[in-house]
């Protein structure tokens, strides 16, 4: 089983090795970064390269797609070349997946248009611009196609993609094995939830 995660320099880094981390464990699944060019692609906070060795013109087929945000997500938005990689593989995947702002990416490949579909909160605007309606749930699935919210809703969407990929049983052990249990010190995980004072103060944190 293949899974592909694309990266592009500025990618967010959670959103690429949090379901990365989920992902490998599901049994007979190998998962792959690809990039533009082979070499290190710089994460989006600036410490953490990845060295990529495939390019992503060499992958012709995956059973997933997973692609994930940050402000790499512009660029592979802006790219002809990218999205139109984007829609052949599509074709012929089991599932096409994006994490935060990737689904940007997504609605920029037309696969969004009339889906109710996710992203980080601070990008509803732009993800409706390409014809979704937003919601500001953590994963949202139609049929092959499945959206979460940001940054770390992407582990949310791996666990649940890794009972789709296996069983249920086979992704509640990865749950288990990865102990990811979330007890947050905070409730302000939602701008629901979040203080005006807060929600400010998070949008200077890019």
């Amino acid at each position: 089983m293949d899974i592909v995660i694309p990266l592009f320099d500025d990618f967010e880094p959670l959103d690429a090795i949090g379901p990365y981390e989920i992902l490998a464990y599901v049994p007979d699944a190998t998962v792959r970064f690809v990039a533009a060019e082979p070499g290190p692609v710089q994460d989006t906070l600036g410490s953490l390269p990845v060295h990529v060795a495939t390019r992503y013109t060499e992958v012709e087929h995956c059973d997933v797609l997973l692609i994930p945000g940050g402000g790499s997500a512009g660029a592979m938005a802006r790219s002809s070349e990218f999205l139109d990689w984007v829609r052949r593989i599509h074709t012929g995947t089991r599932f096409t997946t994006s994490v935060c702002t990737g689904s940007l990416v997504l609605g920029a490949a037309g696969l969004l248009d009339g889906l109710t579909a996710t992203t980080h909160w601070d990008a509803a605007a732009q993800l409706e611009a390409y014809g979704a309606t937003y919601t500001p749930e953590r994963v949202v699935r139609h049929d092959r196609v499945i959206t979460s919210a940001g940054v770390s809703s992407g582990i949310d969407m791996a666990v649940q993609l890794a009972a789709l990929l296996a069983d249920e049983v086979t992704a509640q052990a990865i749950q288990l094995y990865t102990e990811y249990d979330p007890q947050p010190p905070f409730d302000t995980g939602s701008v629901a939830k979040a203080p005006a004072e807060v929600l400010a103060r998070a949008r200077t944190l890019r």
